[in-house]
């Protein structure tokens, strides 16, 4: 029998906590739930979830915060939950690290799907040496040179100025996205389906805050920004 997935889902309204912890445990996930951030913390500390599902507003420390935490530790994949769609609060826990985020209320089927896919695209690993899953549209295997930077696509590493990058699994995907096609501008929507696995719209703030987190790592001067376009990794 296949090994569960195992959701770390912080929540501190008792009512969405239970109701999503079922709905998830009937789909197949394994749910630890907890109802503020600092038993998250801890929880994900002692269990090593497969991923972590964080409201933004919990007490203690506030979901935002734990993603920053939790990203300090490792790369497992994180959705945000946030109340508002156009709240700062979406683009705060991008920033800190989150992998894509959900706007509540949301549909059951619809979280469900769309925690499946980032374990999809990033890999259904956990902890700090978890790498995002293979996928054909990567570059094939060796070393690519761009200028400073150096991407190993098969050892799933980058290297600037000699130095070790550490990428989150959604900012590595992004990179060979850029590298398997350096000088050619890709489109937020063909990066939101490629990257995020979103065969429908998305929001393109994901993609942005990525970018720019991308950016500070490897390079403000590396990725340029064609406007009313998109992005393309200089050659």
């Amino acid at each position: 029998m296949a090994e569960q997935t195992h959701v770390l889902f912080v929540e501190d309204d008792d009512v969405i906590r239970e109701a999503t912890q079922l709905a998830l445990e009937r789909d197949g996930f394994a749910v630890t739930a907890m109802p503020d951030g600092l038993s998250g913390l801890e929880a994900f500390r002692a269990n090593r979830p497969d991923i972590a599902l964080l409201d933004v507003m919990v007490p203690g420390l506030d979901g935002v915060s734990l993603c920053r935490r939790i990203r300090d530790e490792s790369t497992v994949p994180v959705i945000m939950l946030s109340a508002r769609a156009d709240s700062i609060d979406v683009v705060l826990g991008l920033e800190a690290g989150a992998d894509d985020y959900v706007t509540k209320p949301f549909d059951g089927a619809v979280l469900v799907a769309r925690i499946r896919a980032v374990l999809r695209r990033f890999g259904h690993a956990s902890g700090p040496n978890s790498r995002p899953a293979e996928d054909s549209s990567a570059p094939d295997g060796g070393v690519l040179t761009f200028g400073e930077l150096e991407i190993d696509t098969e050892g799933m590493e980058v290297r600037r100025s000699g130095q070790p990058v550490a990428l989150t699994p959604a900012e590595m995907r992004l990179l060979l996205e850029f590298s398997s096609a350096p000088g050619t501008v890709l489109s937020r929507d063909k990066l939101l389906e490629r990257v995020w696995d979103y065969g429908w719209g998305g929001d393109t703030r994901v993609v942005d805050v990525h970018v720019q987190r991308l950016r500070t790592k490897i390079g403000q001067d590396r990725i340029d920004t064609v406007r009313g376009f998109g992005y393309k990794l200089k050659a």
